[in-house]
């Protein structure tokens, strides 16, 4: 019985074949998928949604500025295509005509008007706050007033104000004289005016007071309960922690505001009786005696001093990060 013996074939020289797999798959190879965060556009995005926005308010707001600033070295009358360069003539002007400045003093009664306002603000946004019967009621009376165009209310309160009028009328049913000239005193026509505006700019502090109180987590809300924290201690040491970046921001809008009233006294009395505010003051150098120049001048340093006092509240008031957890 015989064996066969298979013996291998001796080796050869490698196959093209693998060669040729190797170049094709080489040729086949996908590169993986690049999403859409690692796309050089994706940078770009932010950017193009802010496009319209960025160049309305470059529009609107800061080319309109710096005409101003530029208005206010010149001696433009704000008609004639001539415009000469005077320098810093008309702050020089500001600064040696005092009664230009003096006009600041009505602030202070717009400034108080802030006070009232922004206490009244808070009162009422913390007691709507809790659960109270028509509430929502309430709180839509609260904030229409800010709804009204400043223009109508000027003249609302014009007929309110005026001899024989409203105010008189309802006075007049509890006893009191009437017949006061609410708007002929300087000081009665400030105090009435600066009521005025505490009427209209309430509900906008009071939408302000209660978001930020609504935001604040209610489990807080029930943890004070359960340790028998009166409504006052919440408010004290729950609320106004709370809340004390939109206070903030509301002492802010209540200074620059009270700097720049200019609606309200401007329609009720256009400025007469001891009335007239910087910002009157302002409109009626440019408008009236055609002194645009010096108005820029005046607008220039009305921006500065907001700007002025408002960093000042902001050193001596910043804001705390405040953690009610």
């Amino acid at each position: 019985m015989t064996h066969t013996t298979h013996t291998a074939p001796p080796p050869g020289p490698p196959a093209k074949t693998d060669g040729i797999r190797r170049r094709a798959g080489r040729r086949n190879h996908v590169p993986p998928h690049r999403s859409w965060r690692q796309h050089p556009l994706r940078r770009l995005t932010p950017w193009l949604f802010l496009l319209v926005p960025l160049a309305l308010l470059i529009t609107f707001t800061y080319v309109p500025v710096g005409n101003m600033i530029y208005y206010s070295f010149t001696d433009w009358d704000g008609v004639s295509p001539d415009r000469s360069f005077v320098g810093g003539d008309n702050y020089r002007e500001l600064v040696t005509r005092p009664e230009l400045f003096r006009v600041f003093a009505v602030s202070l009664y717009y400034l108080a008007a802030s006070a009232v306002q922004i206490a009244a603000a808070l009162y009422f946004a913390t007691l709507l706050s809790f659960d109270l019967r028509l509430r929502n009621l309430f709180k839509g009376i609260l904030f229409f007033p800010y709804l009204i165009n400043g223009v109508a209310i000027g003249f609302v309160f014009l007929y309110f104000f005026q001899d024989g009028g409203t105010l008189d009328s309802v006075l007049s049913l509890f006893g009191a004289g009437g017949g006061h000239a609410w708007l002929g005193d300087p000081r009665s026509a400030n105090t009435s005016l600066a009521g005025v505006s505490v009427w209209r700019f309430t509900g906008l502090n009071f939408v302000l007071f209660l978001g930020a109180i609504q935001s604040i987590p209610g489990e807080q809300y029930e943890a004070a309960e359960l340790d028998g924290a009166s409504r006052w201690q919440q408010f004290r040491h729950l609320i106004v922690p709370g809340i004390r970046p939109v206070i903030g921001l509301s002492v802010i809008l209540a200074i620059s505001g009270s700097l720049s009233v200019f609606e309200i006294p401007y329609i009720m009395t256009g400025g007469a009786t001891g009335t007239q505010t910087f910002v009157i003051q302002t409109v009626k150098l440019a408008f009236q005696f055609n002194k645009t120049g010096l108005a820029s001048a005046c607008a220039v340093v009305l921006l500065l001093i907001i700007l002025a006092v408002t960093w000042i509240q902001r050193r001596l008031l910043p804001d705390e990060k405040v953690d009610l957890v």
